[in-house]
């Protein structure tokens, strides 16, 4: 047996520096502190709760403006947050940022304190406003494996939300899921810790900037393991808190949102052994926590785990909650807490230090804050469009192709049909302020405003009149196949009318006409899958195959004999396995954007190649059961698509494989190259994918984990070296309590897929198993291309 040893690696060498990019900088300053303190010392007891409470902009509106006796009467202390504070409003640019500027002048002004409150709102798929750039849903970012684009996304919703006047987002959500069942799947980056972590990096350090006095604050959620089984230790610290522990100190991430769930059986947003102990202490996070919205008084009224609101208020701020969100409800009863001698004013305290940490960080304590920015504000302005299309087109999954895509020039007449073919809710991803405002507000939305483009309208610019393009809905998206549509309305639920929201306007399908159009054509394209009714938070399906009646029009379709392109939208895999063999092409769109449906047209053109990965296994059966390709596939129970799975318009060869067969634990890094040829007709981009596998069977590493990944850009016949610089920390392991880099040998391998390997070699790490008493400080592998 090995001895062990502990590794003691030094943060601040340069090294590190170099590898990691950021190091994880201190929440406060000297000068920060000070100033703080300085507050604090004359604060009442009221104005301390205000600090670290959160409300929304419609309790101090009457009328649809800004009342300023509303305004005395609900924060006359002031406030810590104001909640969503976009989407629960519908005004343009200008309106919303004045709207803000009104609210802050009154703060800054007849409150004794004159503190700014800040504005937050989320921004998965850019600022959440109206008019504003809508990017394609996470899930389908996630298939893109670009960093480099996510910040460049991330970059333009900070100017946006700076714009307005914002300062802070409750964004990125770094949940891994596996499974599709999961409502919230959509809003995920995938099954994957290493790609989620590289994403999430790349979100935060674009929406934060250099600055936060010019940046937006990030919030990582949801901490930690949400939507799963959280209490395997060893998965949890490897995998579930690694997205969350990579932004925090490799981007300086210093807001986090506890989740809904619980963690051995105790809710987390009251879990001192989550928040404390694994945030706060082990992770060194020194920064805000947030309550998801209701989530303090959930311990009360939900979990049932407090007696009463009081208490709930007083497990939280006990177990490291620093304000309440999205309404005052649990922590203005903390003066009791303390009668009742449950928490004390000094954890009080310590929450409203860090609310105004965070105040002073983005620059709203300064003696004059810059509050939004002055003139004619453009929320879509054509350089942040040209960022959707281009995310759209590397979020796009060509899963199967016989040959038919790109089309050829000898396809003269088109029979565009399906529910997503003309209309744009599939375009639109859960948290866009389009989707906001119809689940929430059962309000319509501008489909102008942005411009959100639809797979006809898209099809119909790449072709223009060289084409025939006929367009039949033939389905609906849930109803019967050949039932009417009744739009007097869906109940009175939220859900239904949503429901009656998606089909408002739209003729009825006409199932025959589908069909008579489709056999005229050439090639057929069923545009099919979900809309915003069907997928997101609170909105739950008994199945993930195709909804409805689809599969059943689809069944029709193909019955006619014509090739059939299935487009697919929606935020989860959809289960096609009875479809995928007699489907010519399938593309998954996944909820592309404002410019989904130009994107999806130029890769049916073959203008664009696309390039895009799964970050997900694709199942073949509706079974409810978590998937993960690192425990690998039943070889008996083969996914339909494996993770990391995408095809192109052209074919690249991998050679001339070089490693070391035998490195140091102790060496910083070592490296792995190989050549990559583009040998097919076709310019295009592959995602080389490197993976690890443990070769001695008592490893207790997962039998295959993605350490690295680089999208590499070929010219048809053109040949590029590219070389991975692999850390041996990369393999840590979390065992009893200790993060472990064990010695032994292990196989690397390049791949075009999980279950694609293409090339691969064995690598003994010689030396003492080394124990890193600082926790993971290497996350990532580093790439060069020659």
């Amino acid at each position: 047996m090995k001895k062990e040893i502990v590794f003691l690696v030094l943060l601040m060498s340069s090294i590190f520096l170099v590898a990691q990019g950021k190091l994880n900088s201190s929440f406060s300053t000297p000068e920060i502190d000070s100033q703080v303190e300085s507050i604090l010392s004359k604060m009442t007891m009221d104005e301390k709760i205000a600090q670290i409470t959160g409300t929304r902009i419609r309790e101090l509106m009457v009328d649809g403006k800004l009342s300023l006796d509303k305004c005395r009467e609900v924060i006359p202390n002031g406030i810590g947050h104001f909640c969503q504070f976009s989407t629960g409003q519908a005004l343009n640019p200008e309106e919303l940022r004045d709207l803000v500027r009104e609210i802050q002048h009154y703060l800054t002004t007849e409150t004794r304190l004159k503190i700014p409150a800040i504005f937050h709102e989320e921004a998965i798929t850019g600022f959440a406003t109206m008019g504003a750039t809508t990017f394609p849903q996470q899930i389908g970012i996630g298939c893109s494996w670009n960093p480099g684009l996510v910040e460049r996304n991330t970059n333009s919703t900070r100017q946006n939300m700076r714009a307005a006047g914002a300062t802070f987002a409750l964004s990125p959500m770094l949940d891994l899921s596996r499974t599709a069942h999961w409502n919230r799947h959509q809003e995920s980056y995938g099954e994957d810790a290493y790609l989620t972590s590289r994403l999430g990096v790349a979100f935060v350090e674009g929406l934060q900037g250099d600055d936060l006095k010019t940046g937006v604050a990030a919030t990582v959620k949801h901490f930690a393991g949400y939507g799963t089984k959280n209490n395997e230790e060893k998965v949890l610290y490897e995998e579930y808190l690694m997205p969350h522990e990579a932004c925090i100190k490799i981007a300086g991430a210093k807001s986090v949102m506890p989740s809904y769930g619980k963690y051995k059986s105790l809710a987390v947003t009251a879990n001192p052994m989550m928040l404390d102990q694994m945030l706060r202490r082990e992770i060194g996070f020194d920064g805000l926590i947030v309550s998801d919205y209701g989530a303090v008084n959930l311990i009360y009224k939900g979990h049932k785990q407090a007696k009463s609101p009081a208490m709930a208020g007083a497990m939280a701020i006990n177990a490291g909650v620093d304000i309440e969100l999205s309404s005052p409800t649990a922590f203005p009863l903390l003066p009791e807490a303390i009668e009742q001698e449950l928490i004390t004013e000094k954890e009080i305290n310590t929450a409203v230090r860090r609310s105004l940490i965070m105040k002073a960080r983005l620059g709203l304590l300064e003696e004059n804050p810059q509050i939004g920015k002055d003139g004619v504000l453009d929320f879509d302005p054509p350089e942040f469009r040209k960022l959707a299309y281009e995310a759209a087109a590397q979020s796009i999954v060509l899963l199967k192709n016989n040959g038919i895509l790109p089309l050829k020039s000898d396809v003269k007449k088109i029979a565009l049909v399906g529910p997503n073919a003309a209309t744009t809710q599939g375009l639109l991803g859960d948290y866009t302020y389009q989707a906001m405002r119809a689940f929430w507000k059962s309000e319509e939305y501008d489909p102008l405003n942005p411009k959100l483009v639809t797979l006809k309208e898209g099809l119909e610019n790449a072709l223009g009149n060289t084409v025939e393009i006929e367009h039949e809905r033939g389905c609906d998206w849930s109803a019967g196949l050949e039932a009417k549509i009744d739009k007097s309305g869906f109940g009175d639920s939220r859900l239904g009318k949503l429901k009656l929201l998606t089909v408002k306007g739209l003729p009825q399908p006409d199932l025959n006409n589908a069909l008579k159009i489709a056999n005229e054509s050439d090639v057929i394209i069923a545009a099919v899958g979900e809309n915003i009714a069907l997928n997101g938070e609170g909105r739950k399906r008994k199945g993930i195959g195709l909804p409805g009646e689809q599969e059943a029009f689809v069944e029709k379709l193909l019955a006619t004999g014509k090739p059939v392109i299935l487009v697919l939208f929606g935020g989860r895999q959809q289960v096609i396995d009875k479809l995928e063999g007699r489907c010519a092409a399938i593309i998954n769109a996944w909820l592309p954007g404002e410019e989904g449906g130009n994107a999806i047209a130029d890769i049916l053109t073959g203008k664009v190649n696309p390039s895009a990965k799964l970050n997900v296994t694709y199942p073949n059966s509706q079974k409810k059961e978590e998937v993960n390709y690192q425990n690998g596939y039943d070889v008996n129970n083969q996914p339909l698509y494996p993770f990391g799975y995408g095809l192109s318009y052209t074919n690249y060869t991998y050679s001339n494989f070089k490693m070391k067969s035998k490195v140091k634990l102790t060496d910083d890094r070592f490296s792995i190259s190989f050549t990559l040829k583009n040998s097919g007709k076709k310019e295009g981009t592959e995602i080389v994918q490197l993976y690890v596998s443990p070769v001695d069977k008592s490893s207790t590493m997962k039998p295959i984990q993605l350490k690295g990944f680089q999208r590499v850009s070929l010219e048809s016949g053109e040949s590029k070296k590219v070389t991975f610089k692999v850390s041996p920390q990369q393999l840590v392991q979390y065992k009893k309590g200790k993060w472990i880099v064990e010695g032994g040998t292990y196989e690397f391998k390049i791949a075009a897929s999980s279950t694609d390997i293409r090339l691969k070699g064995k690598v003994t790490l010689k030396g003492e198993d080394l124990i890193l008493s600082n926790g993971r400080e290497v996350f990532f592998s580093k790439s060069e291309i020659n």
